[in-house]
């Protein structure tokens, strides 16, 4: 049986890598920074943050291009790029010193050289050059700027393992099966699965952005041609999505039928949502002549509800809902009838003070509203004795009443957070049946954990206590007696331990010591000693 701590390593459940102080110190730090075979190093921390810089930069350069916001800010925008030229210079020559160690280039003559003309390391230099070209040749070189667009190029450090990787593991199937593999969570998805859905979640946040920045005049002044191309970009995005997604859904096992799956899946919530957070553009686009559809663009922020696919809050809070809708369909009947008897007696003592603030019922349900939630926006406020006083009573019981639901949602979303995790270590556990976790159960495992939010280390205890509970009941012998006779197959190596004992009893104690004092007082029957000679291999009477 594999040891625990091992498969959490391989798997990727170490917190921290585990590497020898000894190496040699090029050895040392290629483990510890570049190498990607090492789990729990800091490889995958080092190119996340090299591809949030190389975004970064993609939008200073479009920024720069804005003259309204490049001048002012010029300092900023300079200081920027040399932080992110000093950056790239040190990733640039800390892989040249390391590139001996690079499994593309161990054991091969001139790794350094061979280094400097790899693609990566050109792309690489290309990124840097134009500074450098400008700080200390005295030409202008203002035309070979263009260049920093090459810094996006190294992107593709993270990319092509993932396509290489990719490729791999759907060699042989069909075009529709590797894009269900892309846009749908699979074991043949692997990190280019990840990096698509990173892709498409980062386009939702630079839109809703867009989409806010847009609703502010003066930005809207200066970036009216930028945010009419981001949307058009976003668009075509989302909507490539939202086709890959119909054409590749009837590979799920739930939508399989040609015509029928598809029509199932357009129905789902999450395709809803992807549908809506397309159809204001074309609505506008195509029937703006018939119709004022400007109205449409604040629809636009419905693409934020994309983001509930990469979270599972959103289920998981959905389930707490259906379990404890009973209490929450009764505490909502309670304020209701609150809302409606306060906004009566409002009405009752208020109408001939304010009839114009207190003029029917149901505008006085605004007012009891606001009372009962502790808000008290102040435009509508009771002058009669019997008003404030009424209001002084309800304001104290709105503290009571409205915070039922939000007490009841809070307690239960925690109790089925336990639920789940409780389930999941269940699952751990039925994992360990056979002592390992293969690399189908360890991607589940994975995206269990990501979804009810537990660290590396909790997964690893999790697995540590499923290792040892099965160990535990292994152990047939820590278990109750009324539990091993319930099976025949425990019941009887259960009987062959005791027997064993017995012999073991035998052989350390004293016999001409023992017969007589159990036949003392009684205390073993005639049976009973017959038995312990026929179990001692003894059955006649010790002379």
């Amino acid at each position: 049986m594999e040891p625990t701590n091992n498969i959490a390593k391989i798997h990727g459940f170490n917190h921290r890598a585990e590497i020898p102080h000894g190496l040699p110190l090029r050895k040392w730090i290629y483990s510890w920074l570049l190498d990607p075979t090492v789990e729990g190093n800091h490889q995958k921390r080092i190119d996340r943050w090299i591809a949030i810089l190389i975004v970064t930069n993609l939008f200073a350069l479009l920024f720069e291009h804005i003259p309204a916001i490049y001048e002012p800010n010029k300092v900023l925008f300079h200081a920027f790029d040399i932080f992110s030229v000093a950056i790239f210079t040190v990733e640039y020559f800390l892989r040249l010193y390391l590139a001996p160690e690079d499994h593309e280039f161990k054991g091969k003559g001139y790794s350094h050289l061979r280094y400097v003309f790899s693609p990566f390391a050109v792309i690489d230099f290309l990124a840097v050059a134009p500074f450098y070209l400008q700080a200390f040749i005295p030409v202008d070189l203002r035309m070979l700027r263009f260049l920093r667009l090459l810094r996006i190029l190294k992107l593709f450090r993270v990319l092509i393992p993932a396509i290489k990787d990719f490729a791999v593991a759907n060699r042989g199937r069909t075009f529709r099966q590797k894009m269900h593999a892309l846009v749908f969570p699979s074991e043949f998805g692997g990190a280019l699965h990840g990096l698509f859905d990173t892709f498409i979640a980062l386009w939702v946040v630079i839109s809703v952005v867009a989409v806010v920045l847009e609703s502010v005049q003066s930005i809207h002044y200066l970036l009216n041609i930028q945010f009419i191309i981001l949307d058009a970009v976003a668009v075509g995005v989302f909507t490539l999505e939202y086709c890959m997604r119909m054409y590749s859904c009837v590979e799920e096992p739930r939508f399989q039928h040609a015509f029928g799956g598809r029509l199932k899946q357009a129905g789902e919530t999450s395709s809803v949502i992807d549908f809506l957070a397309i159809l204001p553009f074309y609505l506008e686009a195509f029937l703006h002549h018939l119709f004022d559809l400007r109205f449409l663009r604040v629809f636009r922020l419905l693409r934020l509800l994309k983001l509930t696919r990469y979270t599972g809050a959103t289920k998981t809070l959905t389930k707490v809902i259906v379990r404890e809708w009973p209490v929450l369909a009764a505490s909502a009947f309670v304020m209701m009838l609150l809302v409606v008897l306060t906004a009566s007696l409002g009405y009752l003592f208020e109408h001939e003070a304010q009839p114009e603030k207190f003029e029917n019922i149901p505008q006085s349900i605004y007012w009891a509203v606001i009372t009962l939630a502790s808000v008290g926006y102040g435009d509508i406020s009771p002058i009669t004795l019997m008003g404030r006083v009424m209001t002084i009573i309800l304001a104290l019981l709105g503290i009571g009443i409205f915070a039922i639901p939000a007490a009841l949602l809070s307690s239960a979303f925690s109790d089925q957070l336990r639920i789940e995790r409780e389930g999941l270590k269940e699952h751990v556990y039925a994992m360990l049946s056979d002592g390992v976790i293969s690399a189908d159960e360890a991607g589940v495992l994975n995206a269990e954990a990501k979804r009810l939010h537990l660290s590396d280390e909790e997964v690893k205890r999790m697995i540590d206590k499923a290792k040892r509970d099965r160990e535990l009941k292994d152990d047939i012998s820590q278990l109750p007696l009324h539990k091993i006779a319930a099976t025949p197959e425990h019941a009887v190596e259960h009987f062959k331990v005791l027997l064993s004992q017995i012999r073991q009893l035998g052989i350390l104690t004293d016999a001409n010591k023992f017969e007589p004092t159990a036949l003392k007082d009684d205390r073993l029957t005639a049976t009973e000693i017959a038995l312990w000679r026929q179990i001692q291999g003894n059955p006649s009477h010790p002379s």
